[in-house]
């Protein structure tokens, strides 16, 4: 997550202390005094800026959610076609879980199991299938979508996974996996593979205000 801002920035490091110690642990739950040393800050700095640090993971989830669908839809304003839109995103996918590699491993452990994750990494995209069906881009039906939308799911999220462990660069795993998932869908090898290859835009910022510090709790 990009730093916050003033009273934001010691919950931002909260955040990506978290997402750490999470995905290192598979669990969804830690230790408050753990999660202060991991994120350099006093034990009572945690009580000051999260309501109920036993709420942590969902509140964790949820952010990242929020933050990543709003930097992927501002990056692709200007992309029309729905399935390079679908290629643009798998690919910024891949290349952030290689940038930040706690993140891509939290979502490969969480992603299929939390709703609000789930609902990141599903709903943007069924729209752009949708729209792709309609266009004849893919020749699948409309009532494939929820049966392809699982399968974008598990082809972004295998190629983070491939990514964060160093079994692949991430420049072609998320080129192959789009590529892969496109002519999945119906659309022609040379298609998918100029549509997965184009130039990949910078995610954009993220630019929601920071929040407020929570009313302290004692520990």
């Amino acid at each position: 997550m990009a730093p916050a801002k003033q009273s934001g920035g010691a919950r931002t490091r909260i955040y990506q202390a978290a997402i750490r110690l999470f995905a290192e642990s598979g669990l969804g739950e830690v230790n408050v005094s753990e999660l202060a040393d991991a994120a350099g800050i006093a034990r009572g700095t945690i009580y000051n800026n999260i309501n109920a640090p036993e709420n942590l993971f969902g509140e964790v989830a949820s952010s990242l959610a929020r933050e990543m669908i709003l930097r992927t839809e501002a990056t692709m304003r200007a992309i029309d076609v729905p399935a390079e839109r679908i290629a643009t995103g798998m690919r910024l996918f891949v290349r952030r879980a290689h940038e930040e590699r706690n993140w891509g491993r939290f979502l490969t452990r969480f992603a299929l199991e939390n709703a609000a994750l789930s609902s990141m990494m599903r709903e943007p995209p069924a729209k752009d299938i949708r729209m792709a069906i309609k266009a004849k881009t893919f020749s699948a039906s409309e009532d494939a979508i929820p049966a392809l939308v699982s399968m974008l799911t598990g082809t972004t999220l295998a190629a983070m996974s491939a990514v964060t462990h160093g079994e692949q660069a991430w420049r072609n795993g998320g080129a192959d996996a789009a590529a892969l998932f496109l002519r999945a869908c119906g659309a022609s090898p040379a298609d998918a593979r100029r549509l997965s290859a184009r130039p990949l835009p910078p995610l954009a910022p993220d630019i929601r205000p920071a929040s407020p510090p929570a009313k302290r709790k004692s520990p």
